[in-house]
């Protein structure tokens, strides 16, 4: 015998809208909390010394208020020194993508060690792709980080020429050189005057 059911599907409501989080320690990056969990990707992108320049990229996620936010987690997407993207995020050599979470670092900072990417093509400069989950948001956000030392290039880049002069700064990374390595201090404001240019697809 065949149970046939006739359902009227408009006597259904659409599933709530919920949130990214909160569950990201273990759920994303599991090991940096001190979870028994392998992860899929840490804040250190390097796994070959010949993959381009050592960068640390290191920055703070603000809300609205201007506080900083202790749940959140930043993942990159990046080309190695020579402007190639790896085909797998399991690549050996250098995999191109990275995550970190602000909530285990002292000062609530995402810290991610890679290399400098190269120009992906003859327009766009030298960049690196970035997601942000939080707590709170419905959705995750995307934005670009550009580089303080590639004024040139930034200046042909076509992304940034469809931004407003006065917003540019808000994806350029200020490169600050230290005695032991290269570092770009790249923070980002969910809201508020200082909002970072964030982008649709």
């Amino acid at each position: 015998m065949v149970l046939r059911l006739r359902i009227k599907m408009s006597s259904f409501k659409p599933t709530p809208s919920q949130t990214v989080g909160p569950f990201f320690s273990y759920g994303l990056a599991p090991e940096q909390y001190g979870y028994d969990f392998r992860e899929l990707a840490s804040g250190n992108v390097i796994r070959v010394s010949d993959a381009g320049e050592a960068i640390t990229i290191v920055g703070r996620i603000f809300n609205g208020a201007g506080d900083l936010m202790k749940n959140a987690i930043v993942e990159s997407w990046q080309a190695d020194g020579d402007g190639k993207y790896s085909r797998t995020i399991c690549e050996e050599t250098f995999s191109g993508f990275g995550r970190f979470g602000t909530g285990t670092d002292e000062g609530n900072r995402y810290i991610i060690r890679t290399v400098k990417p190269g120009k992906v093509d003859e327009q766009q400069a030298p960049h690196i792709a970035l997601t942000i989950f939080s707590r709170g948001l419905m959705h995750h956000v995307y934005t670009r980080l550009y580089f303080s030392d590639e004024v040139d290039s930034n200046d042909q880049d076509p992304l940034l020429k469809l931004i407003l002069a006065n917003r540019r700064d808000t994806l350029i990374a200020q490169r600050v050189q230290n005695d032991q390595d290269t570092i770009y201090e790249f923070d980002i404001h969910m809201q508020g005057e200082k909002e970072t240019v964030f982008l649709e697809f």
